[in-house]
């Protein structure tokens, strides 16, 4: 599936967002948690998210700021969270329409032109829903909602994309979950089989 960058560059910040959340959901397995507490904890971690992702125009931010990224951020769970399209299109619809989508070009910070779909002077959290949830209105248009996942690791719920030609990724990441997972597997394998 051919991505353009910047729909690319807006999933993984929607991703990333997705995945400073608290878990919320137990392990399936039974084992221990492993997961995190909020990401967004406070304004400073918000300006380190900010930077982190070259977010332009920040400003200043406070909690006003904090509560409604963290808004926009459980709606964009909701869309990960619905394998429906027609839910997901409304999803996606009344976010950039709430965000007050006003698409401009824009040449900025060293970048060639792109559009933003954000007013120029749009609070943190209408420029990631009008900018990501146009990227996930773009997975919606394609046909490609089934590419919005979670990881299947039982102890681990983080969001990814998944980007595989097969649409086959089952883990946010095969070198953690996945490789842990198969490991775990092997050796209930080598047990069962020394009996």
């Amino acid at each position: 599936m051919l991505i353009p960058h910047d729909t690319r560059i807006a999933l993984d910040t929607v991703v990333e967002l997705l995945n400073t959340a608290p878990e919320s959901e137990p392990p399936e397995s039974g084992q221990p948690r492993t997961g995190h507490g909020e990401g967004l904890a406070d304004v400073e971690a918000l300006y380190d998210f900010a930077g982190r992702h070259r977010i332009s125009g920040v400003g200043e931010l406070d909690e006003r700021d904090l509560r409604a990224v963290r808004e926009v951020r459980t709606r964009f769970a909701e869309i990960f969270a619905t394998d429906d399209t027609k839910t997901a299109a409304e999803l996606v619809n009344a976010l950039i329409a709430a965000a007050g989508t006003t698409p401009q070009l824009s040449n900025h910070d060293g970048y060639d032109w792109h559009v933003h779909y954000f007013a120029p002077d749009a609070s943190i959290a209408d420029h990631f829903a009008a900018d990501c949830g146009m990227a996930l209105a773009f997975i919606v248009v394609t046909g490609e909602l089934e590419r919005l996942r979670r990881c299947e690791a039982p102890d681990c719920r983080y969001a990814f994309v998944d980007l595989s030609r097969n649409r086959s990724r089952r883990y946010c990441s095969s070198r953690t979950c996945g490789n842990r997972l198969h490991v775990a597997a092997y050796r209930a394998r080598r047990k069962e089989a020394a009996g």
